[in-house]
């Protein structure tokens, strides 16, 4: 069962589980559907496939970026029609959070889980513009505000680079 956020409650999803190509992305491959914490989960996914990555050159990072922004919000906003706005289970938008938090810094342990922690901690407390991205409708609504917290993400660690050099 995918529900939906704590702020949206809903017991069952709309017209239960399928496996439609916009279902198995918006849930990262089924990462979406782990029983405690699946935006955490997926985020932390993420970051060992980045780890296990070894980095990419920037420009393909970026690439990945759109893509994922891209196929990311056509995939959320139909499963969202199943499973109703902004659903636990879809977690496409996480991955994208953590490509903008990751765009510029180093992808070892090091900064992926410092990455991790903060985004998480944007992810959460939705600062603006965040909190107003996750007003727009349908699938935009929900990459974007994942995808300005990642951006917040990258600001505080550049932020943390300068004011802590072994960083």
């Amino acid at each position: 069962m995918c529900g939906m956020k704590a702020r949206h409650p809903v017991e069952k999803p709309i017209g239960g589980f399928d496996a439609s190509l916009d279902t198995v992305i918006s849930t990262f491959f089924g990462t979406g559907f782990f029983p405690v914490a699946p935006a955490s989960f997926a985020s932390a996914v993420v970051a060992v496939l980045m780890l296990l990555a070894g980095g990419l050159p920037i420009a393909m990072r970026a690439a990945l970026l759109v893509l994922v922004s891209v196929v990311g919000t056509w995939a959320a906003g139909r499963t969202e029609t199943r499973y109703g706005h902004d659903a636990r289970c879809i977690v496409i938008d996480e991955v994208g959070g953590m490509l903008a938090a990751t765009l510029l810094i180093p992808w070892d342990l090091k900064h992926l889980i410092v990455a991790f922690l903060f985004f998480r901690l944007c992810d959460v407390l939705k600062l603006p513009p965040a909190y107003q991205l996750e007003s727009l409708p349908g699938g935009a609504g929900i990459m974007a505000d994942d995808i300005a917290a990642g951006f917040q993400t990258l600001i505080l660690l550049f932020a943390a680079g300068v004011l802590l050099p072994f960083f």
